[in-house]
C-alpha cells in the first residue's frame, strides 16, 4: 500500500487511489452556478454589443423615438417576482409548506403576467415608426432583439419555477433540502439584475420614456 493511504481509500484495479466522488448535491450546485456565470457572460457580452452599436447610430433622429411605459410595468413585475421567490427560500427553511407552495405559484403567475406584458411592449415597438422608418430601425430592432433573449429565459425560468412550485406542494423540500428553491431564486434575481441593466442601457441609448 503507497505511504499516506487509507485502509479507507477506495482503490481501482492497479491499486491507485480513486479520487473522491463528488456529492451528488454538491455537484448540482456547482453546475447552477456555473451556468448563471455563463448566462452573465452572455448578457454582458449582448449588451455591449448593443451599446456600441447604438452609439454608432447616434446621428439618427428617429433613435429617440420613446420606448413603450409598459416596460415600466413589466419591470415592477420582475421585481415583485424576485421578492416572492426570496420570501419563498425563507419560508421553506422554516418548514412553512403552504407559504412556500403559494409564494412559488403567485411568482409563477407572476412570470406569466410579465411574458404578457413583455410581449405588448414589443408589439408596440414593432408597430412603432423607429421599426419601419430610417436607418434608426436597427436600433428599435436590437431592442427588440435583447427584450426576446431576456424573455425567453424567462419562459424557461417559468417552466422550471412551475416544476419547483408543483414539487413543493407534494412535499418534496424542507429545512434540508431546498436548493431547488434557493436556485430559483438566484436565477430569478439574475434575469431581474439583468433586466435592469438592459431597460437603463435602452434608456441611455433611445429616447427614454417620454418624461
Amino acid at each position: 500500500m503507497a505511504a499516506g493511504t487509507s485502509v479507507t481509500d477506495p482503490l481501482d484495479d492497479r491499486g491507485k487511489v480513486l479520487p473522491p466522488v463528488l456529492p451528488v448535491d454538491r455537484r448540482v450546485k456547482q453546475g447552477g452556478w456555473l451556468f448563471l456565470l455563463s448566462l452573465l457572460v452572455f448578457f454582458v457580452a449582448t449588451l455591449l454589443l448593443y451599446a456600441l452599436y447604438a452609439m454608432s447610430r447616434s446621428d439618427d433622429p428617429l433613435k429617440q423615438v420613446p420606448l413603450p411605459k409598459t416596460f415600466l410595468v413589466s419591470t415592477v413585475c420582475l421585481i415583485v417576482i424576485s421578492f416572492l421567490v426570496h420570501a419563498a427560500t425563507r419560508a421553506v427553511r422554516r418548514d412553512r409548506f403552504r407559504t412556500t407552495g403559494w409564494l412559488l405559484g403567485t411568482s409563477t403567475a407572476a412570470a406569466v403576467v410579465f411574458t404578457v406584458v413583455q410581449c405588448l411592449a414589443m408589439t408596440e415597438i414593432l408597430l412603432g415608426p423607429a421599426t419601419f422608418e430610417g436607418p434608426g430601425r436597427g436600433v428599435a430592432g436590437m431592442v427588440v432583439v435583447l427584450a426576446i433573449l431576456h424573455a425567453l429565459h424567462v419562459l424557461g425560468g417559468i417552466i422550471a419555477l412551475g416544476i419547483v412550485a408543483a414539487r413543493s406542494a407534494i412535499g418534496l423540500y424542507d429545512h434540508e433540502r431546498h436548493w431547488p428553491v434557493d436556485f430559483a431564486a438566484h436565477y430569478w434575481h439574475f434575469l431581474d439584475l439583468v433586466w435592469l441593466c438592459m431597460i437603463v442601457t435602452f434608456w441611455l441609448t433611445t429616447g427614454g420614456f417620454g418624461f
